[in-house]
Order: structure tokens, then C-alpha cells, then sequence
């Protein structure tokens, strides 16, 4: 019997896989406040010091997530819309290992290098202390995120979207009052301060890692022995698209810190409201990532199983779905910033930079989604370069034109203009590119 990934109505079919992806993202919201507020009780430094962290946080996430794990995805379901079943059972046993490997230098460089770059950043003192409490012990152990998120990529790629989501809600669902714990030292748990989120964060991802594991070797994905021989080929059908994505991540995380420093040249009322804005955008784009996870299994299965111009289709559909939530919630904010901003702040300074960046901003989300969304379904064609050089072009407007303007409103432009040319060129690749089964 065909897959019904092969030949279900398409928009059904998006939705019934994006929804356990949607799910989850409300779970991860609620453990990135939970841990903001814990450590907040610690005092300012503790809480500047994740700042430090966070964005080699999100760089670990997307890589492991979204990008090698869009790789893994798309690899294994290509070989399932093929009907080779025993090469997507080797498929992960590869992608095991490169996850192995990019933990272990993600180990090495950050445990090495993270106090001179968070220094850069403008650690120093308490906040830098704590920066390194907690980067340390994250990073550490850091072999949980990438098994986790790998193993959820797995089983995405042979369709089951459940059940990595359940794993990783339970975990969620542990890690909140389990770091609240060791953080502030409640009931039979030591105090361990900023270093108690970090412990939290790396046996939960831990514990998920577990279940997962469980179910791919209930499944028909579970590698045999004679899956374990090492084939440069398999290695080269996830790196082709899971390495290049890992490149796009870290231009991504590049471009958020590049825009952080030009803003704060206007000062911290300005930098406030920024940040302000950009929670808009960040809490947009997991719900965009969740269509995205879906349209690499329903793209992928369908170029293995030689229907390009139905993966072309489903390519569409995804776009207009992500393009549709971007452009709801970013005109609703761009018509009504305090309904926004003002939940954050009363500061009349950090309301009107707040206020603009939303103005100039919002109006061009939906680019933003859609190219996130043609973004994953080029990961389930495998064809990467060009997705890639558009985030490249975006970095480049940022670089040069936030250097050469001189007014905050100007530097919120150059934010518009990097989000449309990054849209933009998402959709004539894709619209001019002809993908191949």
C-alpha cells in the first residue's frame, strides 16, 4: 500500500503532521521562561550571563535541530519514498555518528574558547563567572542535545511526528521544576545557582535522547548489524544538506548579533525595545519551524519516490500556510504595537523604539516565513547552496547597511530590506529551480 504521504490531500496532510510540532513548541516556550525566571532570582549578573550564553544556545539548537537534523530527515525520507528500507536503516547509524562528532567539537570549541567570546560580547566580572558555570556544564554534556534532537530527526524522517514531540514535552515537562530546583535550592536539592539550569537542561534532553532511542529500535528504522559499515556516500547524502544548513544557522546566529550591536550604539532605551520586538519575531519562527519539520518528510518522501512536481506543490502549500501565520501576527502588531510592546515595558523611551521596530518591521514577517518554509523543503529536496546564499545576501545588507546608517529608524529599514531580499530570493530559487527525484 502507498504511504499516505504520497498521495493525501496535501493541506490535511500538513496540518496533522505540523500539529504535534505546534504542541511542542508551547511546552519549549514555557521552559525558556521558567528558566529566564529562576535564574532571574538570582540576581542581574546570573541573568546577564545567560544572555551571554544564549546565542551559542540557539546556535547549538538550530544545528542540531533544524539543520543536521533537516539533513537526517531528508535523507531517510528519500530513502523510504524509494522503498530502500535497509538504507535508511544505515542512514542512522551514520547520522548517529555525525551527531557524536559535531557534539564533541561543539565540546572542544566552546569549552576552549567560550570565555574569550563571551569577554567579547561584554562579559565581565559576576556576569562572565556565571557565563561560565553555566556554558561549561551545557556544552559538557552537550552529546544529549545532539543524540535528542538527531534521534527526533530519525523518526520525523520515516513520518512520526508524535512521537519526538511526547519525548520532548515530557522532557520539558520535567526540566521545568527540576531546574527551578537546583537553581534556588528548593526541597531535597542542592543550590547550585545558574549551574542548576544547565544540569537540568542536559539530563532532560538526556532522558528524551532515551526515549527515542527506545522507539527507533521498536521501529522498522532499527539498524541491524550489517547496517554498521561505514559508507562515504551516506555520510555525503546528510552532509550535503545537514552541513550546509549548519552554515546557514551560524550566519543566522551572526546576523542576530550583528543587529544587537548596531542598535545598542542607540542606547539601552533602544536596545530595550529591539528586543522587545524581535520576542515577536523569535516566538514566530518555532511555529514556522514546526510546518517546516513537516514539509522535509513530505518533500523528501516524495522525491524518493520520483514525484518531484507533487514535492513542488506541497513546497507551495507550506509557504502559504507559514507566510498566512507570519502575516496575521505581524500586521496585527504593526497596526497595534503596545498591544505588544506594552506588555513588557512602561518605559515611554523603550515603548517608542519598540513602537518603530514594529512599524517598519512587521509588515514584512510574512517574507520571513516563507522563506523559513521553502527553507525546510529544500532540505527535503536536497538542494541547499542557494537557500544558503540567500541567508549569505541577508548577513551582507546587515553588515553594510547597518554600518553606513546613522538613525535608529534607518537601522530598523535595513532589517525590513534583509527580511524581503531574504524572502524573496527563497522564492525565485525555488520557483526557477527544477528539483530532481
Amino acid at each position: 500500500m502507498a504511504s499516505p504521504l504520497l498521495n493525501a490531500p496535501i493541506l490535511p496532510t500538513l496540518a496533522r503532521l505540523s500539529a504535534p510540532g505546534v504542541l511542542l513548541v508551547a511546552f519549549q516556550t514555557i521552559v525558556s521562561v521558567g528558566d529566564t525566571y529562576f535564574i532571574g532570582r538570582l540576581g542581574t549578573a546570573p541573568l546577564a550571563g545567560l544572555a551571554l550564553v544564549f546565542p551559542l544556545v540557539m546556535l547549538l539548537q538550530m544545528s542540531s535541530a533544524g539543520a543536521m537534523g533537516g539533513g537526517v530527515s531528508s535523507a531517510i525520507a528519500r530513502s523510504l519514498g524509494a522503498g530502500d528500507t535497509a538504507r535508511a536503516r544505515r542512514l542512522v547509524v551514520h547520522a548517529l555518528l555525525i551527531a557524536l562528532g559535531m557534539a564533541a567539537a561543539f565540546t572542544v570549541l566552546i569549552v576552549a574558547l567560550g570565555g574569550a567570546l563571551y569577554r567579547l560580547l561584554g562579559g565581565e566580572g559576576e556576569s562572565l563567572a556565571a557565563a561560565l558555570a553555566y556554558s561549561n556544564i551545557l556544552f559538557g554534556g552537550c552529546a544529549t542535545v545532539w543524540l535528542a534532537n538527531t534521534l527526533a530527526s530519525v523518526l520525523r524522517g520515516g513520518g512520526n511526528m508524535l512521537a519526538p514531540a511526547l519525548a520532548l514535552i515530557g522532557a520539558a515537562i520535567i526540566q521545568v521544576p527540576l531546574s527551578g530546583s537546583l537553581v534556588l535550592g528548593i526541597g531535597p536539592f542542592p543550590r547550585l545557582g545558574i549551574a542548576g539550569a544547565a544540569v537540568a537542561y542536559v539530563l532532560c534532553f538526556g532522558l528524551a535522547a532515551a526515549v527515542m532511542a527506545l522507539a527507533v529500535f521498536q521501529s522498522g528504522l532499527r539498524p541491524r548489524r550489517e547496517d554498521c559499515v561505514m559508507d562515504k556516500r551516506l555520510f555525503a547524502d546528510i552532509l550535503r544538506v545537514g552541513g550546509l544548513s549548519v552554515l546557514n544557522a551560524f550566519q543566522t546566529v551572526l546576523t542576530a548579533m550583528a543587529l544587537t550591536g548596531f542598535v545598542g550604539r542607540f542606547g539601552a532605551a533602544a536596545l530595550a525595545g529591539y528586543g522587545v520586538g524581535v520576542r515577536l519575531e523569535l516566538l514566530q519562527i518555532p511555529l514556522v519551524f514546526a510546518v517546516g519539520q513537516s514539509l522535509v518528510v513530505l518533500v523528501g518522501t516524495n522525491i524518493g519516490a520520483g514525484d518531484a512536481a507533487r514535492a513542488k506543490r506541497i513546497a507551495w502549500v507550506g509557504a502559504a500556510v507559514a507566510g498566512a501565520i507570519c502575516l496575521v501576527i505581524g500586521w496585527t502588531f504593526a497596526l497595534f504595537p503596545l498591544g505588544w510592546v506594552g506588555l513588557f515595558s512602561a518605559d515611554p523611551a523603550v515603548l517608542e523604539a519598540g513602537t518603530r521596530y514594529l512599524h517598519i518591521v512587521a509588515p514584512f514577517y510574512p517574507f520571513m516565513g516563507v522563506n523559513v518554509a521553502l527553507y525546510f523543503a529544500s532540505q527535503g529536496a536536497g538542494q541547499m547552496l542557494m537557500p544558503v546564499l540567500a541567508g549569505t545576501t541577508r548577513l551582507i545588507i546587515v553588515l553594510v547597511g547597518g554600518a553606513m546608517v546613522v538613525s535608529l529608524g534607518a537601522i530598523f529599514g535595513v532589517i525590513a530590506l534583509g527580511i524581503t531580499v531574504w524572502g524573496a530570493l527563497m522564492i525565485w530559487f525555488v520557483a526557477r529551480t527544477t528539483w530532481k527525484t
